[in-house]
């Protein structure tokens, strides 16, 4: 039904920026959030940030707060990831994901709270 497109991602010095986008497309459906995840190698997939589609309020990982922003494009139906000051422990393969279905919770941080999810989108911090 819906896809995920995500692009922006790469190599990226230390200390550097990155923007990730997260392009919704398909059919009919309608998008009540969108989050992003990351995992690395060899551990757990991890919340990042998400953003209620409705509403202005954002949430981020702690691990992320102050570097990384979330932001929306409702109208182009796409999430953002502005990545800044980035570090090693940054590397991770970055999914971004959406909720489409109005029931169930909306525990932003949670995984089972999305619906559909992106391909990912390599990100290496690196010299």
């Amino acid at each position: 039904q819906v896809q995920l497109v995500e692009s922006g991602g790469g190599l990226v010095q230390p200390g550097g920026s990155l923007r990730l986008s997260c392009a919704a497309s398909g059919g009919a459906f309608n998008i009540y959030g969108m989050g992003w995840f990351r995992q690395a190698p060899g551990k757990e997939r991890e919340f990042v940030a998400a953003l209620p589609w409705s509403a202005t309020t954002t949430y981020y990982a702690d691990s992320v707060k102050g570097r990384f922003a979330i932001s929306r494009d409702r109208w182009k139906k796409t999430a953002y990831l502005q990545m800044n000051s980035l570090s090693s422990e940054d590397t991770a393969d970055y999914y971004c994901a959406v909720k489409t279905q109005r029931s169930g919770s909306a525990i932003w941080n949670n995984p089972s709270s999305y619906d559909q999810w992106g391909q990912g989108a390599p990100v290496t911090v690196s010299s």
